[in-house]
Order: C-alpha cells, then structure tokens, then sequence
C-alpha cells in the first residue's frame, strides 16, 4: 500500500509517518506546499525522510495561492462569521489539490492528513480528496488512533526515536499561518473571556505602540483585483508581503471572535490579517463609486454564500465556479485607486477615484443641475409610496370611509402620472 501524507513537519505529522507504516505496512511519501508558512519548504524534505517516509514532494504554491485562491475572495468581498477573513479555508484547496495529484503521480491507493475529529480541517481536506481523487481511500490517524492528547504525541515520538527538532514541546497555542493571515487557538483562549495577552501576536504591533503619525498609502485595483501600492505594479505575493509589513507596524487587522465551526461546536480564535484589512477597507470604498445600488446589494448577498462555500470546503463544485463567473462580472468595472489612512490599528479610506466612476458631482451636488429637475422628484416620491398609501387609505375610517380615501388616491396617482 501507498499513502500520501499532507505533511507540515510538525508534531503529528512527524508521529503519522511512522504510524501509517505500523499501522497499514504502508509506502508513505510525503507532500508539503509553501502557501507562505514560516520557512516555506526548508528542511521538510530531510525531516521527512528521517521519520520514515519514501519520497518528499514540495512545491512553491504562493503566486497561484494569492491570486486563484486569495484575490477571488477578496474581489466578491467574503467573511466568516462577520470577522473572518477566511485565511486558513482558502489554503485548504490548493493543498487538497496538490497532494491528490502527487497521489496519482506516484501511484498511491490512499491519502492522509493530520486534522482532528473536531475542525474544520479535516472536512475541508476531504471534499477536496472527494472532488479530485474519489478513487484514493481516505485515512484520519487522529480519528483512528489511541493518541489522545499532545503529550501521547510526544511520548510515542520519544519511544522510537522521531527527530522533534524545531517542534516546540512547550506548545501554547495552534497556528496557522501564510501569506494571508495568521491565526491563533487553544491554550488560554479556549476560555472565551480571556483578554489575549500582547506576547501572543507575533505579526502585528500593539495599536498603543504604533506609531503616532497615520501613514497613507495608495492602492491600485483592476476589475477588483489590486495590482499596485503607491503607483508601483506589483505581484500578488509582492504585494502582499508589502501590506502585511506595513499593517503590521501600525497594528492594523487584528481579530478575536468565537465562530460557529461546521461540526457543529463553537470555538474561539485570534486571527491576524493586517494586508488583508487593507485591501477589504480599500476595495469596499472603490465599489462605493464603481458598483451600482443593485448590483452592490447583490454581491452582499453572495459574499455571505462564498464564505460558507469556501468555510465549508466546498470550493471544487459548480456552485463556486458559479459564484466566481459572477463575481467577475460585478466587479469588471471596480477599477481605480484608493488612498487609505493607517493609524494605530485602523484603516479608513480618505479618497478614492476612477476612470469608470458612477459617481457626478453634477448630480450630487445641491446647487442647480442642467441634467436634474427638483421638481420631478414631487411624482417619483408619489408612485414609489404607492403599495403604502393604498394601505393606509384601506385602513382609514372603517368600511365607510375607505372609498373615499381610495378615491381620492387614485385621483393623486393620475395626477402624478399625468405630470
């Protein structure tokens, strides 16, 4: 038998390895994609091999993370559970991916990974495996084994002699981390009213310490993609790297929420999306000129569906490819640029403009307007309470005094449509 091992060289991969092998005598070759980890893929190939496996398979997948994964959720404007920035969901997919063609590469009868029976992990890895390699069974050491705990983790590492190096034993908190975000869980914060403690982040700067001087930068969009800050064209990798580092320092992008997990359970996480807070604050204003009323209300209405979709795992279905064909359409015209304002842990836009603005000074303004005649807005108002009026002409004086009330309705509309 051959496994492929989604493998990260942490703890319970590390143990998996030589579990798999115990456990099913199986060929394990592991898989690891760099999605902006710490690290990237540095010394996981060696480590891999150390633990038991046959072949290590890693490959750079931060340009096609950032702008297949990263940049359509960001274009139709999703967020989980009203915080959420969706950075850990939308690395799922391209890891899911990847280890199913590694699988077909070598041959394998089964993939596995090292997500608990309680997450959001394992669902997500799994419709990915059930969308692209239905063929390959499924295994789920944290779902069959007698390890129950860390520290049963480490102990059987320990018995045969698993090389540990650079896994903390002391370990206080999960993460999560790429070039999108960084997320914290556990240890003190299962206690939903623990105030998280300053040494906890490790991206961003304390808001209180930031600098006190708000910092603008300019950002550039194309159909609601950014491609440009302070006029320079940049990668999506670049790009973002640069936000991360500049949000950062001024304690932009911190978020501390309890969300409603798939399984079903509540559970609390710390997260840090600093060049992700940027981009949604600066994106929003540029649609406030770019995007019509309805076609605004619209896309709401669909960012809410793509963030289950994509908190779910349901990113390899039609009913993403849908919403994505959709989405592009929306934001074909969101082209411009933003000037946002940074200051100790906000984000606010303070000018926007574009070639293709909806928006006429014209119009909006309350002086005179060749193109506009107050005076028509008597008729519009009129119709547009229609479905009210009617209503409240029904419900005055009884039965005996709706005629008359209706009459005089019907009289006020003619009148209307006459002028």
């Amino acid at each position: 038998m051959k496994i492929v091992l989604g493998y990260s060289g942490g703890l319970d991969t590390s143990v998996i390895v030589p579990w798999l092998k115990e456990m099913y005598g199986a060929e394990v070759i592991c898989m690891a994609g760099d999605v902006g980890q710490p690290g990237g893929l540095d010394g996981l190939e060696e480590k891999a091999l150390r633990t038991g496996a046959s072949a290590f398979y890693g490959e750079d997948l931060r340009q096609e993370f950032v702008h297949d994964f990263v940049f359509p959720t960001l274009k139709i404007g999703a967020v989980y559970g009203r915080k959420y920035l969706l950075g850990t969901a939308m690395a799922r997919p391209i890891l899911g991916r990847r280890q199913v063609e590694v699988a077909h590469m070598v041959g394998a009868d089964a993939v596995a990974h090292g997500c608990t029976g309680k997450g959001n992990d394992q669902i997500r890895f799994e419709l990915s495996y059930a969308a692209l390699g239905p063929d390959l069974k499924i295994i789920a050491p944290w779902r069959e084994w007698d390890l129950h705990s860390r520290e049963d983790c480490l102990e059987y590492a320990r018995e045969r002699g698993i090389p540990l190096e650079g896994v903390d034993e002391a370990k206080l908190y999960s993460r999560d981390e790429n070039l999108w975000h960084i997320s914290h869980e556990g240890g003190p914060l299962e206690d939903p009213a623990f105030e998280p403690e300053e040494a906890m982040y490790l991206w961003t700067l304390s808001p209180e310490l930031a600098p006190d001087d708000p910092e603008r930068i300019s950002l550039g969009f194309e159909a609601g993609v950014p491609v440009s800050v302070d006029g320079e064209r940049l990668d999506g990798v670049e790009l973002l790297t640069r936000l991360n580092q500049i949000g950062s320092r001024h304690g932009v992008g911190r978020a501390d929420l309890v969300e409603n997990r798939l399984v079903g359970m509540k559970s609390r996480g710390v997260y840090e999306t600093p060049g992700g807070t940027i981009l949604y604050t600066a994106l929003k204003d540029l649609e406030s000129i770019t995007v019509d009323r309805r076609t605004e209300g619209l896309k709401d209405e669909l960012a809410a569906r793509w963030a289950d979709m994509l908190y779910e795992g349901r990113w390899w279905t039609p009913e993403r490819q849908a919403l994505q064909a959709a989405s592009d359409v929306m934001s074909a015209t969101v082209t411009g640029d933003v000037t946002v304002k940074l200051y100790k842990g906000s984000v606010s836009a303070v000018s926007r403009s574009s070639p293709v603005s909806l928006y006429r000074e014209d119009l909006a303004s309350f002086g005179h307007a060749v193109t506009y005649d107050h005076a028509d807005a008597a008729g519009f108002i009129r119709l547009f309470g229609l479905p009210i009026r009617a209503a409240a002409a029904a419900a005055v004086g009884g039965e005996s005094g709706a005629p008359d009330a209706v009459s005089r309705l019907i009289e006020e509309v003619a009148e209307a449509g006459a002028a």
